[in-house]
């Protein structure tokens, strides 16, 4: 038996920002210990699609270790050896006893902790847990970590030595990204979504549109309303996908993007559950005194929004909750209530936006979709309380996330829509 005063349960991301933020705060050597199932220490998840999959220039490790994410260095695996970290890697964690404090390796070994960083993240909703036929053809990917990319990397080789045709499942931001890479690399490319158009879950018709026209000129098939219903493979292999619209589109490759489920079955009757999640307080405390849960796993208060626990699954969360995690714990009297602004970006192809706050309102539209530089303010109670922009420069997108976190009061509609990114600069500028 191991025993550690602190343990992060999880690789990911949120795992190489909190043993960074132990650092900062006075970590001695041998007081972590980090257990992740992955091969390798923490990594950036973002380059995955954003980076791993490219043609050209492909992001590879070491390059996107954390925390080069927010510009904090990188951590190699002598980062923490030479800080006196245990990170035990490609290992499971078969049971956890949080009455006893402690964790079931493989079945036998265990850890004890005296406090514990619930850092397990998620993993894809498959095909087969919607009881679609076929799913366990080969030549089928989902995209979550590491090992997910590079067997991606090989089947883009093999779908080239075939058909060059790809489908893919889903029209999410990562859905998006992918299809856009596939596309990069050569491939004929279809989305099937049961949504209405590209972007149209956070973006009013007159702006998602353009997305939709923009990957439709890039020669990707948009089979949009429509769910899949059958996979049909020839020798075990990926041939061809039906969808409810009775459409058959060619395939020897398919990429399906269709939602995640959180970690937290090994805490199931042990920690408070909601929204999916754990339960968290302000500090990122569970229903335990001992365990914190942080990233996409944890069930938390969005409090200048509304008082009801959700989740965020996004990497800037996963972040920002482990940094401040780390300090509830090693200073709870000096930390406040996590305060967080939902954020998402997304890049593919010459396109690069980002969206801060909640589309709740009314959307007013400024800039010029023509130029590729166009926004949104979304207008509630009379104040602007999120914004969305696509073609920013560094500068730009840090004023529209300074709309989002000081929702102001709004102009009139005319008048904002004629400010545009003017009404962010101020905004900004005056904080």
């Amino acid at each position: 038996m191991r025993s550690f005063k602190y343990v992060i349960l999880g690789g990911g991301v949120g795992a190489g920002y909190a043993a960074h933020e132990f650092v900062r705060r006075g970590l001695a050597p041998g007081d972590l210990c980090i257990i992740s199932s992955e091969a390798v220490v923490a990594y950036e998840r973002p380059a995955l699609s954003k980076g791993y999959l490219n043609p050209e220039n492909a992001a590879r490790l070491p390059g996107f270790h954390t925390c080069v994410g927010l510009g904090l260095g990188r951590q190699d695996p002598g980062w923490y050896a030479e800080r006196g970290i245990q990170y035990l890697t490609g290992v499971t964690v078969t049971d956890v006893d949080v009455a006893g404090r402690k964790l079931r390796i493989g079945g036998a070994d265990e850890v004890t902790y005296g406090k514990l960083l619930v850092a397990t993240g998620s993993r894809p909703v498959t095909l087969q847990e919607h009881g679609t036929p076929g799913w366990d053809l080969r030549g089928i990917f989902y995209l979550r970590n590491l090992a997910d990319a590079e067997r991606m990397m090989q089947g883009i080789k093999e779908c080239k030595a075939r058909d060059g045709r790809a489908v893919v499942v889903g029209a999410g931001f990562v859905g998006m990204e992918i299809a856009a890479v596939l596309r990069q690399n050569g491939l004929e490319v279809a989305m099937v979504f049961p949504g209405g158009m590209l972007m149209d879950r956070m973006l009013p018709p007159e702006v998602a549109t353009f997305y939709e026209d923009f990957y439709q000129n890039k020669g990707i098939e948009i089979c949009w309303g429509q769910k899949v219903s059958e996979l049909h493979g020839r020798d075990g292999h990926i041939e061809a996908v039906e969808t409810t619209e009775g459409q058959m589109l060619s395939a020897s490759m398919v990429v399906a993007g269709i939602g995640a489920r959180p970690n937290k079955e090994l805490f199931t009757g042990q920690l408070d559950m909601a929204a999916g999640g754990i339960t968290v307080n302000g500090k990122l405390l569970t229903s335990d005194p001992n365990v914190y849960a942080i990233g996409d796993v944890a069930a938390f208060q969005l409090t200048r929004y509304s008082g009801n626990l959700q989740r965020q699954e996004h990497v800037t969360n996963a972040r920002l909750t482990a940094i401040h995690a780390v300090s509830a714990i090693m200073d709870p009297e000096n930390t406040v209530d996590y305060d967080y602004v939902p954020y998402y970006y997304s890049r593919f192809f010459s396109l690069s936006w980002q969206f801060h706050g909640i589309n709740k309102g009314k959307g007013v539209p400024f800039g010029s979709q023509k130029d590729e530089k166009f926004g949104l303010y979304w207008v509630h109670e009379g104040r602007v309380v999120a914004a969305f922009l696509e073609g920013g420069s560094d500068v730009e997108f840090k004023w529209v996330k300074a709309v989002a976190r000081e929702r102001p009061k709004a102009p009139c509609e005319e008048e904002l829509e004629d400010m545009g990114l003017e009404f962010a600069a101020k905004v900004a500028n005056a904080g």
